[in-house]
């Protein structure tokens, strides 16, 4: 008979809700989660749940919502959850404390070929390097986040047209799929970890701030698309405009399309004859398709231009 471990899901947003499902309706016994405390959110300050805890309070699972995770009443806690495994899904790094607790240790699912981008964005950092596959990989905590031994991979191929969005639910999907299989592999010790082995070039994946969302259109038109659906729809690349008036503005830009055959000076921003909004870059142009102005709701381009006349006031993106 197939043996059922005890586990112990640790995980905070949507992307770790389908893992938790899938473990859920798996032939183990999720007997514990662990998510970030409630924190304030939107204009009245109440306090929000994380998409886990909410997932885990629907279906009766106990919640942990330690501040430290070192903390001695924490760590009671989770003792006495008694887990077999813990499983980890974008949550926060572990003390050694924590993760080396169970008897079959703790396994994370992250987002990338590791030993490739290592890191807090790297789904965003694949597209915006412009990768052509990415995937999602299982492997045992250890001491170096991102770096221990791998278990299980599954590769996702990038599309030329795919962003963040998109490749963050396929990934989704799989990941959650994959953690099930992990974990029956290691309960019925079929596993076989191995190694990160050290690659010549290892690209990493730190956290996105505003600066890395910022368009460089001195960089080509395909940099520039690149970055733009690796950062959609969030946290969302941006732009600052200003026209020889004087006056300034920002842009968000969620969708666009390379536009290679069009030229345009570098940071030009232009309206074609197909009404079409166009913004050069080093090589090549890029087509605006879906943006959002300062305090404006995210829009078409077309319906942007209709009360924003760009071509009136000689406006320019600035790098």
């Amino acid at each position: 008979m197939s043996k059922s471990l005890r586990i112990v899901f640790m995980g905070t947003p949507e992307f770790a809700v389908a893992t938790l499902d899938a473990l859920l309706k798996s032939r183990h016994t999720v007997v514990g989660v662990v998510t970030v405390p409630d924190k304030p959110a939107n204009r009245g300050l109440k306090l929000q749940a994380s998409a886990v805890k909410e997932f885990a309070v629907q279906h009766n699972i106990p919640v942990l919502q330690p501040e430290k995770l070192k903390n001695e009443e924490f760590i009671k806690a989770l003792k006495a959850l008694n887990p077999d495994l813990q499983v980890v899904v974008a949550f926060r790094m572990l003390p050694e404390i924590v993760w080396a607790l169970p008897e079959y240790g703790t396994i994370n699912l992250h987002a990338s070929l590791l030993p490739q981008y290592r890191g807090a964005a790297p789904i965003n950092w694949a597209i915006i390097n412009g990768e052509k596959e990415t995937g999602i990989t299982t492997f045992f905590i250890s001491h170096q986040i991102d770096t221990g031994d791998i278990l299980q991979r599954e590769k996702v191929p990038i599309n030329d047209d795919d962003d963040a969005g998109i490749v963050h639910d396929k990934l989704m999907a799989l990941g959650a799929e994959l953690v099930v299989k992990t974990v029956d592999s290691i309960a019925d010790n079929i596993i076989h970890p191995i190694k990160q082995e050290a690659e010549t070039v290892l690209k990493a994946a730190p956290k996105i701030f505003r600066e890395n969302c910022k368009i460089n259109w001195n960089k080509s038109a395909e940099e520039v698309y690149n970055l733009i659906r690796g950062l959609s729809p969030y946290p969302g690349a941006w732009t600052e405009i200003a026209n020889d008036k004087g006056d300034k503005t920002s842009l968000k830009i969620y969708k666009t399309a390379k536009s290679l055959a069009t030229s345009l000076p570098m940071g030009t921003i232009a309206v074609n004859d197909k009404n079409q909004l166009l913004v050069g870059c080093s090589e090549g142009s890029i087509e605006i398709i879906e943006l959002q102005a300062e305090g404006k709701k995210r829009m078409k381009a077309v319906d942007f231009l209709r009360g924003f006349p760009i071509n009136q006031k000689n406006w320019k993106a600035i790098s």
